[in-house]
């Protein structure tokens, strides 16, 4: 099941919208290539804050 920006896994409610946002990209490309849900979030979401970091952005929202 392909996510979007209303519907993710509950793991990327703490991340900044354009960081969860890359992440949902990730997640749905890795769905794509035959990967398992459980992989494709734990790879997607260490990609997008590693994307987040490279690019000095907020990773998590503030107070988490």
């Amino acid at each position: 099941m392909p996510w979007n920006k209303d519907d993710y896994p509950d793991s990327l409610k703490n991340f900044t919208a354009p960081v969860r946002n890359k992440a949902i990209d990730i997640a749905n490309a890795l769905l794509e290539d035959g990967y398992e849900e459980g992989r494709a979030i734990s790879i997607a979401t260490a990609q997008a804050k590693e994307w987040g970091e490279n690019r000095d952005k907020q990773i998590r929202k503030k107070g988490h």
